[in-house]
């Protein structure tokens, strides 16, 4: 049975009526995949596809999207943001030379909802996709790496209780634009923390609640913690038991935007 895969003409026009025709024959196409726009996993053979083509100035990568989450289209970027692309649609860092300090890993974020004190609260969890060393460093320290001392640092807090709300961390905030995600602000003028490549489309419920609450519990943990889960009863339990290991920090975010 073919992929129910979605081939936009401008993606057509990059890869080819050749390529597209195998993409579309399942040939080349993956039977599972993890979305590059909300990073959950999907399935060709069950659910519309969308094809996106990343562009640099002198590479292109193919990647896969929930066709609910974004249209078949071309993205062009820079180099180095094509390997952060690469990067997050791979879930590792890429090989480098030996003995090289390691690339920059992307961070991978998922939304859910959490239950505390009988409340649907709308939650992100990040977790990134390598170790994190800190900026000079080829080796990653402290919790097997650097990301939770990092976070410390900024202000977020251990999570020692699941039914406890986090702490507010002055400053940062949750951007939300168009119903759709786009980033997690710092304070001052560094910027975004963490931006979506492209718009990462919410759950209804994830919206309604954060509408309702105006602010959202962020939850981080180191690489290889929580993994994807496709269920947020799996997430929670994800979430407790980073919690009983000391391997969750947590702040709590207002939102920006609607």
């Amino acid at each position: 049975m073919p992929p129910m895969l979605d081939v936009s003409d401008e993606v057509r026009a990059e890869i080819g009526d050749e390529e597209a025709a195998r993409l579309l024959a399942g040939d080349s196409a993956p039977g599972t995949y993890d979305c590059t726009s909300c990073r959950t996993p999907g399935d060709t053979s069950t659910e519309r596809t969308s094809t996106v083509l990343f562009v640099g100035e002198e590479t292109a990568v193919l990647a896969f999207a929930h066709a609910t989450c974004i249209p078949s289209q071309v993205v062009p970027v820079s180099e180095e943001q094509l390997q952060g692309a690469v990067e997050s649609i791979s879930g590792s860092q890429a090989p480098g030379p030996a003995g090289a300090a390691p690339r920059q890993a992307v961070l991978g974020i998922t939304c859910g909802l959490i239950l505390i004190k009988d409340q649907v609260c709308p939650a992100l969890v990040i977790e990134p996709t390598g170790p994190i060393a800190r900026p000079g460093e080829n080796s990653p320290g402290g919790f097997g790496d650097d990301f939770l001392p990092i976070l410390m640092e900024q202000g977020f807090v251990p999570v020692g209780d699941l039914t406890t709300p986090p702490a507010p961390l002055p400053g940062w905030s949750v951007l939300l634009a168009m119903g759709q995600l786009h980033a997690i602000l710092q304070p001052g003028t560094a910027g975004a923390w963490w931006q979506a490549h492209q718009p990462l489309a919410v759950s209804e419920g994830w919206r309604a609640a954060v509408n309702k609450s105006n602010e959202v519990y962020v939850y981080a943990a180191p690489h290889g913690t929580i993994g994807q889960q496709p269920r947020e009863d799996l997430l929670r339990e994800a979430l407790e038991r980073a919690c009983g290991r000391g391997v969750l920090v947590a702040a709590t975010m207002p939102l920006s935007g609607t």
